[in-house]
């Protein structure tokens, strides 16, 4: 199953892995929001949102006011994204593409570039990943922020299959049960996602996501980030609910 028919598949249900998506929303963009002010370039108001998925960080950043372009390789995550801007009356230029080709889609600089919740890790080997943030530079003004959130590989045990619950949640009489399974195979691991569907009938409905994962080290993509062209890239802990990595693009004929 390719990315963007995982996440076409999960896309009804995306809301489901957040205890509260709406306050997830807002705490995420408050979280990006106090990130951008302190390391942006002063009144940074236009974001792409590279990975939107169905909007949870392209919506609290454009509720807060910031001028917000997104896109996903998801058609179907992007549908939902659209119908959940028009619901909260914000002015979102949402569209479908493949963050590889981020620069040559967008045609236009930003003074963001944001791709978060461990969208870059679908990426699946070194060169995609720096082709991808290649683009990201190509659409960032000079002295521009880029800002990358990923799971901290690093800290995970790997090997072997594991369980990974999320919770259950309740939504108009139902009940859903929500897990992952991972199964590692060195630096990359399969992710499967399920959708446990109870509405108190005899038989449950399943849905079941199957994506692949790559295990990349925030040191290594810090690493790339630099080979990408960025400068001052750095960590960013305890702020966005993932770690995350910042850097600027250079500005030409600075000392």
């Amino acid at each position: 199953m390719s990315a963007a028919e995982f996440y076409d598949d999960l896309a009804p249900f995306y809301h489901l892995i957040f205890e509260n998506w709406e306050r997830s929303i807002e705490r995420q963009a408050i979280a990006l929001d106090s990130i951008v002010r302190s390391t942006a370039p002063n009144n940074a108001r236009s974001v792409l949102d590279v990975a939107c998925g169905i909007g949870t960080q392209a919506l609290g950043l454009a509720a807060l006011g910031y001028d917000v372009t997104a896109s996903d390789i998801s058609p179907g995550a992007i549908g939902r994204a659209r119908t959940e801007a028009a619901r909260r009356g914000l002015s979102i230029a949402f569209s479908v593409a493949d963050m590889r080709v981020a620069h040559k889609h967008h045609g236009r600089a930003f003074d963001v570039v944001l791709c978060a919740d461990n969208s870059l890790p679908h990426l699946l080997t070194d060169a995609d990943i720096l082709r991808a943030l290649e683009q990201f530079l190509a659409c960032i003004k000079p002295g521009g922020l880029c800002i990358v959130s990923v799971r901290d590989y690093a800290a995970l045990e790997r090997g072997g299959v594991q369980f990974k619950p999320y919770g259950v949640r309740v939504e108009e009489g139902a009940r859903y049960a929500l897990f992952q399974v991972w199964e590692w195979h060195g630096s990359l691991y399969d992710l499967d996602f399920y959708v446990v569907r109870d509405d108190g009938a005899k038989d449950c409905q399943t849905h079941v996501m199957r994506s692949t994962y790559y295990a990349v080290p925030m040191a290594e993509l810090a690493a790339l980030m630099t080979r990408a062209g960025f400068e001052k890239v750095q960590r960013v802990d305890d702020v966005f609910f993932q770690p995350v990595l910042i850097g600027l693009r250079p500005v030409e004929g600075a000392p």
